[in-house]
Parts: C-alpha cells; structure tokens; sequence
C-alpha cells in the first residue's frame, strides 16, 4: 500500500539519516550557523515585538520566545536547524519508533543539548490545547499544518501567540516554513542564511541534470481503493519543480478543488495523466510492484513505458517533502531515481 498524504502529515522524515549529517551537509552550502551547541542561540534574537499576520488571525510576539511549540510539517526541523530545541513537536507516529520521533530530529535534540521535547499526540491531526499549554510554551509555530480557527482561537485566548499559514492549510511552500520561523524567533538572517545553502543545493543538483528541466511530472499515489493526484501547491511538487520538471495540463485539468495539495482520480480517468515522468513513494517493494504491474497503473503511459522514480519505504516515502533538515539527506538519492527515470522516458 502506498501511503496517502493525509496520512503522513505528521510522518514525513528519513530514519535513514542523522540529524547531524544533515546539519553538516547544510552547513557544506554556507550554514555553519544552523548548528550551535546549545539552545543558547535565542539569545541572538533580536527585532521584537513582531507581528505577523496569518490566515487564521494577526499575532504579535511581544518577546523573543524561548519555550517554543510546534505543529504540522517543517517547523519543528526549521526551529532545530536553527539550534534551538522545541519544548513541544507533534508526535510522528508512522516513522518515528518508540520515542515516536524522526531519528533525524532526537539525533539533532541530542547534538543541539537540553531537555528533549514533550511529544504531543497527533493520531487525529488535532491539537489538544490542554497538552500544549502543559508545556508552558511562548509560542506555537505551525506555518504548515492543518491548524483550525477553533485550535488557533484557543491557543491565542490562553496567551499564547499562534503563528499559522499564511494562505490555506498544508499549502505553505518549506522555504517560507523557514523564513516565518526565523522571523518569529528573531533569527531572520540566520533563516536566510540556512535557505540560501538550502537553495544551493538544490541549484547545484539542478545544474547536474539539465535533462530535468522541461520535463512533465506527475506525483501520484496509489493509496488502497483511492488514487491521489498532488498539485503544485504540494511542497512535494514544488521540489520537483525546483529540479526543472514541470507539471503537466493533465494535473490542472483533473483537480476537482477537494483540497489544496491533492485530487482523486478515478481509476478510469488515469490515462489522462500524460506526464512524461511518474514520481511516486511506496512502503514496500511489493506494494510498488503490484501498482506498476496492475491493470490500473497501466493506464498511465508513463508507467508502461516505465519512466517511474519511486521511494521505496516508510522514511523514503516520509522524507520527500522537503523541510531544513529532510532536504540535504534526500536530494542525492532522489535525483538519482529522477534521472533513471527521465532517461527512460526519452530513450
């Protein structure tokens, strides 16, 4: 089976990787400061108050926060590349093991220093503000996620200061994940920073593969009876499309608005997915193997000709949407199954 996005929101990390490698990889591209040996780095902090607006509300940090809480997808890897170790991260429950964290996030904990977060629960991709509060955070980050007004609302009138997406849940692209971050904890030019070697990496990756650019591709997922389509407003796809791959008319012409990353697609409507390339992500081999060979997957004319790039396995599948920390360790294995695959579809 291959997992839906709905159902690794709060599981998307490789287990693969140390923290620590990917800080230092980052820090190859001009981020040495993403890696301090304490959470002393608040002390840094500067350019307070600030406000920041979101969809769910305005909110002013009247201070720079040192307690700080998060939620969703890519804060928590944003605040730790930054160096400083949350009070509170949502749990990950699909990839995270027994502490139910990402290896990639208790190996940067534990190379940062300090107390290790409280985990909250987020089995139903609901935030219990009774939780949260118990941590006593100054702040709750969740530029990425899929933060009610209800949940907002209520974290606020306990005096704590939310900051939410910008524009609409799950739809913030991972650079400005960082960017809010460094701006509501006053490390403005430290985030900068941190993109800038983020962003070279991927420019360089790019530069390595000029077959990329122009090139149609389409996320999809085969997830039991339902078929996902993922839509550029998806940070998966927007990675993608940084490497140079361009999404096909096909994914516009078959979204149907039921969200902001994704659509269904009828089995009968997936021959008109007609991009020239398929990325996909699967638990298993098997799981893989049996889509590809199905009557179903067989529709896709890429996938018969077998221009496909797969992740194969949990923390492979968790790790392709990019975040401060998930970036640095999965680009060199992704490129690798992209050119694979383009190679294919232009042979």
């Amino acid at each position: 089976m291959i997992r839906s996005r709905t159902r690794l929101t709060f599981a998307m990390a490789a287990a693969a990787a140390t923290a620590a490698a990917a800080l230092a990889l980052a820090g190859c591209a001009g981020t040495a400061s993403t890696a301090p040996t304490s959470s002393s780095a608040a002390v840094a902090q500067t350019g307070f108050p600030v406000t920041i607006d979101s969809a769910l509300g305005s909110t002013t940090i009247e201070a720079a926060p040192t307690r700080i809480a998060t939620w969703g997808w890519g804060a928590t890897d944003a605040v730790l590349a930054l160096g400083i170790v949350p009070v509170a991260i949502p749990a990950d429950d699909y990839s995270g093991g027994d502490d139910r964290m990402p290896p990639w996030i208790s190996d940067a904990v534990e190379q940062i220093g300090g107390d290790a977060p409280t985990i909250l629960d987020s089995s139903a991709e609901e935030i219990s503000v009774e939780e949260l509060l118990a941590t006593d955070p100054d702040v709750l980050l969740a530029p990425y996620s899929g933060l009610t007004q209800k949940e907002f609302d209520a974290v606020t009138a306990a005096g704590v200061p939310v900051i939410a997406y910008p524009e609409a849940a799950w739809a913030t692209p991972w650079r400005d994940v960082i960017t809010i971050t460094g701006e509501a904890l006053g490390l403005k030019d430290e985030a900068a920073e941190l993109l800038t070697g983020l962003d070279a990496l991927v420019s360089d990756a790019a530069d390595a593969h000029p077959e990329f650019a122009g090139t149609s591709i389409a996320y999809i997922d085969d997830d039991v009876d339902t078929f996902y389509l993922y839509l550029p407003a998806d940070a998966r796809v927007e990675i993608l499309q940084d490497l140079g791959f361009v999404s096909p008319a096909s994914v516009t012409a078959l979204d149907n608005a039921e969200s902001t990353f994704y659509t269904t697609v009828s089995y009968e409507n997936l021959d008109k997915i007609d991009a020239q390339v398929i990325f996909t992500q699967a638990e298993e081999q098997s799981a893989l193997d049996e889509f590809l060979s199905s009557d179903r997957g067989q529709l896709i004319p890429a996938v018969k000709k077998g221009a496909v790039a797969a992740m194969v396995g949990a923390e492979n599948a968790s790790a392709v949407s990019p975040t401060a920390l998930t970036l640095p360790w999965l680009l060199p294995t992704m490129t690798d199954k992209l050119a694979a695959a383009v190679a294919t579809a232009k042979g």
